[in-house]
């Protein structure tokens, strides 16, 4: 089974084509979109200046940059930011201090798959008041993950239209960042979703793109998948395109998996120009040690020895990255593998592990 099977924010499973804009275009929109507000054998689950700069070398991989560095939401009441305070009640001040690696940072929000709307307004709210940009996944689409630890989604094509709509009114006017979709075109490139889903899931997510696009100051990204999930960029290519890429401000790559930054931009560069120098991001939550030597069938759930990596940041050092993101909440688990709670949950100790191990 291929695959990375992300996990929402709670425990609960968790077009019209426009013309693109040139690598320049594209970075300086993202900039100014923040400075306005100032399965697998790859499994993949502050406020900007206030006008475009040149892109600086990223940060080491791993080290744990200052958040103000980031123009993105940083969700004041996170599990890690709980955590961080009962620790400091249990005297356990030191692992509270390497915790805070996490919780001031910005994750991403994965809004509910039966009504989103609150948990996208609070972080809309929160994003508009301390001027920074909220950063979503929508992650519901029908018969995702083929049925695994994060299977669900919408019951239907008119469920997940209807989703999509309260999703994107939900958002407004606000600054968004929206990553679309995790697994889903994988999936379609990989054979796991079964042929006969396969239409409806192309017309569902270039509406999806459409619908989000609306939105006046959202930008998304089509999720493509991993380097060593879809290994050659040609494949997911193609499907990409038909599933609206094109309407996109580009795709997104390493979602909840552990491929170095070096190996996704490798990787993301050759897609890229494939589909005109799309654009694209990286997860970068949980890749600060690389993926797990050895049994490539067993790397993506909780594998042990993995720390945080570059933190959220459009500093990238890359034209065609627009942003180094937190897309799967690092801490919460991938599922009931090596002592896990359920796919989701919230894991202190893992975290833990995670922000131990991380560089700087």
């Amino acid at each position: 089974m291929s695959g990375r099977r992300p996990h929402p924010s709670s425990p609960s499973p968790s077009p019209s084509h426009r013309r693109r804009a040139t690598p320049a275009a594209s970075v300086a929109v993202l900039l100014a979109l923040a400075a306005a507000v100032s399965c697998a054998p790859s499994r993949s689950g502050g406020d900007a200046p206030a006008a475009p700069r040149a892109r600086t070398t990223p940060a080491v991989q791993g080290e744990a940059a200052p958040s103000a560095a980031s123009p993105f939401w940083i969700d004041p009441d996170s599990d890690a930011v709980q955590q961080v305070k009962e620790w400091e009640k249990q005297g356990r001040s030191d692992d509270a201090k390497l915790l805070k690696r996490i919780a001031d940072r910005a994750v991403a929000v994965w809004p509910a798959g039966d009504n989103p709307e609150p948990q996208i307004r609070r972080a809309v709210r929160g994003a508009t008041a301390d001027k920074r940009t909220a950063v979503f996944v929508a992650y519901n689409i029908p018969h995702r993950d083929c049925g695994l630890y994060s299977a669900g989604g919408a019951p239907d094509g008119q469920s997940y239209r209807d989703w999509i709509d309260t999703f994107a009114n939900a958002i407004g006017d606000a600054k968004a960042v929206v990553v679309l979709e995790p697994d889903a075109v994988p999936h379609l490139t990989d054979g796991c979703t079964p042929a006969e889903h396969h239409t409806e899931r192309y017309e569902l997510l270039s509406h999806a793109v459409g619908r989000l696009k609306r939105q006046p100051h959202t930008r998304v990204y089509v999720d493509a998948g991993n380097p060593d999930w879809i290994s050659d960029p040609a494949k997911i290519a193609g499907p990409l395109q038909q599933a609206g890429v094109g309407a996109a401000d580009g795709f997104s790559l390493n979602v909840s998996n552990f491929q170095t930054n070096d190996t996704v931009k490798t990787y993301g560069t050759q897609l890229a120009g494939l589909l005109g120098e799309t654009h694209f991001t990286v997860d970068t939550s949980r890749n600060g040690g690389g993926p797990l030597p050895g049994n490539r069938d067993q790397a993506w759930c909780n594998p042990p020895g993995r720390a945080l990596g570059t933190p959220p940041t459009t500093n990238t050092g890359n034209e065609l990255v627009d942003a180094f993101l937190w897309i799967k909440r690092p801490g919460e688990s991938d599922g009931p593998c090596r002592g896990g709670p359920a796919a989701g949950t919230w894991w202190p100790e893992y975290a833990l592990g995670l922000a131990r191990r991380a560089k700087g």
